[in-house]
């Protein structure tokens, strides 16, 4: 059931975005080494790079749907659904793991009751994992929609999310 509906909700955006999605591709198109600026522009543009749109990019480029499928799935930045009003990352890399960064995800996942790449129900907050952001020396670190917090724990994060809600 929540797939449907993701789907429809999907296929709805894709329809209101398509004729931006179809100028990001005609402005990108003829430019060496397109397909990352088409996809970042896609996404600056609608906050995400809609499935439905790699087979118009794939065809423009001269790329396989699977070409274009992969390099989105492959870089962590890019998002394949629509994201919530606030993006909330908790770093995955080795400093943050050594600090405690599993033990927090587990108790982030828990509170927000979604898993990474998923966005909580009411559309609030979308859980992504990162790779490092730089801030090791203040670890286990998040980042919170622009803002990176260091030396985070469950309650912390919790006091973020609630910020974050009531926004």
């Amino acid at each position: 059931m929540k797939r449907q509906v993701l789907t429809a909700l999907t296929t709805e955006i894709l329809r209101e975005n398509s004729n931006k999605i179809t100028a990001h591709i005609a402005a990108h198109k003829i430019m060496p080494g397109a397909l990352l600026p088409l996809l970042h522009a896609i996404q600056d543009d609608i906050g995400y790079v809609p499935e439905d749109a790699y087979l118009p990019i794939s065809k423009a480029l001269a790329l396989s749907v699977a070409e274009v499928h992969g390099v989105v799935t492959f870089y962590h930045h890019f998002r394949r659904h629509p994201a919530g009003k606030h993006i909330l990352q908790i770093c995955r890399a080795e400093s943050c793991q050594a600090m405690g960064s599993a033990k927090l995800e587990t108790q982030v996942k828990k509170t927000l009751r979604i898993d990474y790449h998923e966005t909580t129900p009411d559309g609030l907050i979308t859980l992504l994992p990162i790779y490092c952001l730089g801030n090791c020396a203040c670890s286990p670190a998040v980042m919170l929609d622009e803002e990176v917090y260091g030396r985070m724990d469950a309650d912390k994060v919790a006091e973020l999310i609630s910020e974050a809600r009531a926004a």
